[in-house]
């Protein structure tokens, strides 16, 4: 007669797999536990680069309209992107505000200005408030700091401040959450990432 063998795999065959997953595993882990961080990272240099790209447009629009110098000292001052209205310093042709009419410098934008600005300079912008307590509806959290010289815009990504419990002012945005930086005096914008 003619035996038939079992085929398998041995006690020690099986441990030696385990063991060679388990590496495998370990040394895939710490990859993925910054997966969120990478993220954050990654939307905030996204809208921060698209923020950028747009000031810059904004700006190319006010020195072909002929550089309009606006109310006093050159407040106030709009051009139109594509139908949207957008607010300029007249002196340097950065954008300052989203609000038609608001005759606001680089040395008097308000946390509002700032909003506002985000919205109309970005197609399809994400949501943005002013409001600390609402940053679960929002993608956004912005206020005005002031730089010595002018004002600033800090845009604050919600979800890097939303275990906060108070709103960020000054220069927190140095060491606290993910955020970028806009500066209507010179058009600049810096991005601030602590996680």
């Amino acid at each position: 007669m003619n035996k038939q063998q079992q085929r398998g795999f041995t006690l020690i065959e099986l441990i030696i797999v385990v063991v060679i997953l388990g590496l495998l595993a370990a040394s895939a882990l710490p990859r993925f536990t910054d997966v969120t961080s990478d993220a954050e990272d990654s939307a905030l240099e996204g809208v921060a680069g698209g923020f950028a790209s747009a000031v810059g447009i904004v700006r190319a629009q006010w020195e072909l309209a002929g550089r309009p110098r606006g109310g006093a000292q050159g407040a106030g001052a709009q051009v139109e992107m594509d139908g949207v209205p957008v607010m300029v310093d007249g002196s340097t042709g950065y954008p300052v505000s989203g609000t038609v009419g608001n005759n606001v410098t680089d040395q008097s934008l308000a946390n509002e200005d700032c909003r506002t600005l985000m919205v109309a300079i970005l197609q399809g912008a994400p949501t943005v408030t002013t409001d600390f307590s609402a940053l679960a509806e929002n993608r956004y959290y912005v206020y005005q700091t002031d730089n010595g010289t002018n004002r600033l815009c800090v845009y604050y990504l919600a979800n890097t401040i939303k275990n906060e419990t108070s709103a960020p002012t000054g220069t927190q945005y140095q060491t606290l959450g993910n955020a970028f930086v806009y500066n209507p005096r010179t058009g600049g914008v810096s991005i601030y990432s602590n996680n």
